[in-house]
């Protein structure tokens, strides 16, 4: 055994299981894929400020969670806690914006780093697909955004799921909702660093998951009371369009996020069956960001669906995803001759498209029937001398034991006939 393991709070994808990240990943980026949004790849590191600025000083992700190291040359770089922030950089740097056609609308799927208290449901590496809508105020485009999640999870086969909605209004009005909800929280009895984090945002005291703490908020102002009239529409437009496109929301006035960056929409996806750690993903409106990172002024929209997440809640609603066996034919050689030939009718299946294996290894027959069985593979192809001296090999159904003997020429014809 290796003396090495994987860091603490880290997590290997091993086949068969793996194949369900796979899964979820296509079916969560599946409807983005046909609704105009490009993939977008960014470096898993990023300089330190770009989270900072972004993503918010006062953040726990900032603060505490945030995996900072300096490099040999002394820069001070950050290894990737969220997509967003680097998304946005990235769009910016290639002048995406400036090409004419906005939103800029753009998805990703990658892994991502904070240092958290491991534990189910919340790793310190962890997986993600994300989309994000760039350089439109459109509530069509927030609307949209909920309503692709809200799809790829129905594909899944997902039900128990639930989505919070509520809006964090805007530069005209927020100020003086967060007046009022400091002066609220000077009352209370909370901690020096919880009254510095009030002093700083607010609304993040608001996300403070501690039991004594939320028992104190019970009587906060609410953001929904201090919205601007243009605020109101904005959010009563999406809640339309949401509702228009049949999508079943909840309405969460004290629902935020744990990012400085959001403004007006944010909403979350949670499920009940995973304790705690109930949020499966979510994300909302950023008109302001671009600036905070040196850009021009770019109205946004985005969400993150948390792929790990995903996977335990279709475990806990027992859904078994249809994932294809990785293999469809594997292929059985007895004596030298045949191994030839055999290899060279595997790489014609696999140029035909058909996902094929081989018995590696020299195994005897009973080995490489036992190996064939392993592999999931609906068919067998097994040939020997004799079998080759008549120029033929015997085509095995795994499901039924049914055996024919197929022309050697035929063999691919033959394979795609069956798996039709």
């Amino acid at each position: 055994m290796s003396t090495f393991k994987a860091p603490k709070g880290t997590y290997d994808l091993i086949p068969p299981y793996s194949a369900k990240y796979l899964a979820v990943r296509e079916a969560i980026s599946g409807p983005l894929r046909t609704s105009g949004y490009g993939y977008i790849e960014t470096p898993g590191f990023e300089d330190v400020d770009l989270f900072a600025r972004g993503v918010g000083e006062s953040t726990d992700i900032v603060t505490k969670e945030m995996y900072a190291f300096e490099t040999k040359g002394g820069d001070r770089l950050a290894l990737r806690p969220e997509g967003t922030a680097s998304v946005l950089r990235a769009a910016l740097e290639a002048s995406l914006h400036k090409q004419g056609n906005l939103p800029v609308k753009l998805w990703y799927s990658g892994s991502y780093y904070r240092y958290e208290r491991p534990q189910k449901g919340r790793y310190r590496h962890f997986s993600q697909v994300g989309a994000e809508a760039i350089g439109a105020e459109d509530p069509a485009l927030d609307a949209e955004l909920i309503i692709l999640a809200d799809q790829a999870y129905r594909s899944l086969g997902l039900q128990n799921f639930r989505i919070l909605l509520n809006s964090l209004g805007d530069k005209e009005c927020r100020p003086v909702y967060r007046e009022a909800l400091q002066t609220f929280l000077r009352g209370l009895d909370l901690d020096e660093e919880t009254l510095r984090r009030a002093e700083i945002n607010p609304l993040r005291v608001l996300d403070d998951k501690r039991a004594d703490v939320q028992k104190q908020l019970v009587d906060a102002p609410l953001l929904r009371d201090y919205l601007c009239d243009a605020c109101t529409a904005y959010h009563e437009e999406v809640r339309a369009l949401v509702t228009a496109a049949g999508v079943v929301f909840e309405d969460d006035a004290k629902l935020v996020r744990g990012l400085d960056y959001y403004t007006r929409t944010t909403f979350e996806f949670v499920h009940d069956g995973l304790g705690s750690q109930s949020a499966v993903g979510g994300g909302g409106r950023y008109d302001g960001l671009s600036e905070m990172i040196g850009g021009p002024a770019l109205p946004s929209v985005g969400w993150a669906l948390g792929v790990d997440r995903t996977v335990l809640a279709l475990e806990a609603e027992g859904v078994e995803l249809d994932i294809p066996a990785a293999t469809a034919v594997f292929a059985v050689a007895i004596g030298e001759e045949a191994r030839r030939l055999l290899f060279g009718k595997v790489t014609e299946l696999r140029r035909a498209g058909v996902a094929a294996d081989f018995a590696y290894g020299g195994k005897g027959l009973k080995g490489a029937m036992k190996d064939a069985n392993r592999s999931g593979a609906r068919l067998t192809v097994v040939a020997g001398e004799r079998d080759l001296a008549e120029g033929v090999v015997q085509l095995k159904d795994m499901e039924s034991g049914e055996q024919t003997a197929v022309p050697v020429a035929d063999l691919v014809a033959a394979v795609r006939a069956k798996l039709a």
